[in-house]
């Protein structure tokens, strides 16, 4: 399946292209067109799913597409108030539970196809936790920070400046581009880092989302705290291996919640469940 997502793709124009995020105004330089990269994100998804089986029911997954849904559901009411909604027609909404206790992370490839290890809800301990667990990582894919990663990892670990052209010469290479990218790159070998200024800029659009989905963002502090406790004096899991100094993260995501609860007043979202209790 990869092979043949590859002569299809290899086709395919790469233009550059700079896009501008629609909740912070920060423009950044894309190499790959979204519909290119999600055509890879879900094949990759769909190859992922077939190596790691989701829980198919229960209330973990009730959960989490329960809550995946009502951020959903925020997202398009925040693009649709700013005349963007067309930037979401390429996403194809999916939540799904892998159950892995040893494992606390979760991630969401570009599209919007998401995947919450069960490990990581042991921390999250609440459903607003979870909610910021979502909202941040589902923030890189609306921010389209993994393509950023991908098209600056061309260029750093590939030497190239074409998709067309990576993925006639390096296959390989380029899927682990693919997969580090999209935040899968973690559970196999390969990691391309999102940069400080994506980790923070996740946590401010993730709040706001979370916000606006009706779960209280005052639980984003917490959880981030309650996370670097977990790792200890011990190397940290994934999914704090990167990402910003913990103090400085507290305090600034504590700085945005009143901001956040502003979004929730002028952004609400009937369709969420919290909005339906």
């Amino acid at each position: 399946m990869w092979k043949k997502s590859l002569l299809i793709l290899a086709l395919m124009p790469v233009v550059f292209a700079c896009s501008k995020n629609v909740f912070t105004g920060r423009k950044g330089l894309n190499l790959i067109p979204v519909q290119t990269l999600n055509q890879m994100s879900f094949t990759e998804y769909r190859s992922f799913l077939q190596e790691n089986k989701p829980v198919s029911n229960g209330k973990d997954v009730d959960l989490v597409r329960r809550v995946g849904n009502d951020i959903k559901a925020a997202t398009q009411v925040y693009y649709k108030a700013k005349g963007k909604q067309s930037e979401l027609k390429n996403f194809a909404w999916e939540f799904n539970v892998v159950d892995d206790p040893n494992t606390v992370n979760a991630f969401c490839m570009p599209g919007g196809k998401v995947v919450v290890y069960t490990g990581i809800l042991k921390i999250t301990q609440n459903e607003d936790a979870l909610a910021v667990v979502m909202g941040h990582e589902i923030a890189h894919a609306l921010a389209g920070h993994g393509n950023e990663r991908m098209s600056q990892g061309l260029v750093a670990q590939l030497g190239l400046t074409s998709l067309d052209i990576a993925l006639s010469q390096k296959p390989a290479a380029t899927r682990n581009l693919l997969l580090s990218a999209a935040g899968a790159g973690a559970q196999l070998g390969v990691l391309l880092p999102f940069s400080r200024k994506h980790e923070s800029e996740a946590d401010e659009i993730g709040l706001y989302l979370m916000a606006m989905a009706g779960y209280n963002p005052a639980e984003a502090a917490p959880f981030w705290d309650r996370m670097n406790k977990s790792a200890g004096g011990s190397r940290p899991p994934e999914f704090l291996s990167t990402h910003p100094d913990p103090t400085k993260r507290s305090q600034n995501l504590r700085s945005l919640v009143n901001k956040a609860r502003a979004y929730a007043v002028r952004y609400p979202v009937p369709a969420s469940s919290k909005y339906k209790k």
